[in-house]
């Protein structure tokens, strides 16, 4: 039996310090990765996984449903929609290039399997700077966006409340679940499944589109929102493993 394939995009960031001690000043450049977490429990559970840091994404993220086509589930965590939407072509050298939004969208309608990963830059984020609301991503998730910043930080934790236990993107996983220090706040769609809620609001959604199927996760895979208590969880690999399986279901 061959193993099933997820391309995980974004969850990489720069930071650039400057470091002032008394008349003079010098700066640091740091590049750092969130995605072992992840990476290492879908790979665990069978999956062959695609990793593209978002300045990867930035012009290797599939352009075509055809070259979608390779994975059975896309999943976008905390990498803002201009980084898909505007290839350095286009916005460098003015070339037009297709929408990776509308391309993304396009996929899951036809049957693909999408998740949506929240951070400080995916669903609205930080200064409402993702920018995901209005875009054809939004068309094909479970939950739609307020145009502002949603951050819902949490910094004394929230436990997530199960309201769906039976579902299957939650096979496997312990009915217990650990706290969470933040998540955006997303609202679901009629049609959508709430699976789990947070605070109130969303944190696991999932819903048919078209032919495919697409999942709402809104807060982190990793820190700093996802808590040691929550990476180390003995529900979280087969949480995600159960998200990714159930997303990439359809049309298989």
């Amino acid at each position: 039996m061959s193993r099933k394939s997820v391309l995980i995009a974004g969850e990489s960031w720069t930071v650039h310090s400057v470091h002032h001690k008394g008349f003079d000043s010098f700066t640091t450049t740091e590049y750092a990765e969130g995605v072992r977490w992840l990476r290492d429990a879908l790979e665990a559970a069978g999956w062959d996984v695609t990793y593209q840091p978002a300045h990867v994404a930035a012009t290797d993220f599939p352009s075509t449903t055809e070259e979608l086509s390779a994975y059975d589930c896309v999943i976008i965590s905390d990498v803002g929609a201009n980084t898909l939407l505007l290839h350095p072509e286009t916005f460098t050298k003015s070339v037009a290039r297709p929408d990776r939004l509308a391309v993304l969208r396009d996929w899951v309608h036809d049957g693909g399997g999408l998740i949506m990963v929240g951070g400080y830059l995916t669903f609205q984020g930080v200064d409402a700077k993702a920018r995901y609301a209005g875009t054809p991503v939004e068309e094909a998730l479970p939950v739609t966006m307020h145009p502002h910043d949603d951050r819902a930080e949490r910094p004394a934790g929230v436990v997530p409340e199960v309201d769906m236990p039976g579902h299957p993107a939650l096979a496997g996983v312990p009915g217990t679940w650990p706290h969470l220090l933040g998540y955006n706040a997303v609202v679901a769609r009629p049609e959508a499944d709430l699976v789990v809620s947070v605070g109130g609001d969303p944190l696991v959604a999932t819903w048919s589109y078209g032919k495919g199927r697409s999942v709402a996760f809104t807060s982190d895979c990793g820190p700093h929102w996802a808590p040691p208590a929550f990476t180390d969880w003995k529900g979280y690999g087969p949480l995600w493993d159960g998200m990714v399986s159930w997303a990439a279901g359809a049309g298989r």
